[in-house]
């Protein structure tokens, strides 16, 4: 076999090892990418949540009639 030969064969053999990595990366990056989407709707959700509840508390603390985080007379 010719040293030319033997450099395509060698570069073949590289060519064939990137594609591979490539490959295995690109199935990576659109798993994290589903993982992100998911976790991004799930904190949108919870975000509205906390929002949703923090406004029923105040409707709660007002119409309770009860002062809100007023420090007792003895202070």
């Amino acid at each position: 076999m010719s040293e030319t030969a033997k450099d395509l064969t060698g570069l073949r053999e590289r060519i064939d090892a990137l594609e591979t990595r490539v490959a295995y990366q690109d199935d990576t990056i659109e798993t994290l990418n589903a993982t992100i989407t998911a976790q991004w709707k799930q904190i949108d959700m919870l975000t509205r949540q906390v929002a949703t509840l923090g406004e029923r508390l105040q409707e709660a603390e007002s119409n309770s009639g009860a002062p809100r985080n007023e420090p007792p007379p003895h202070y």
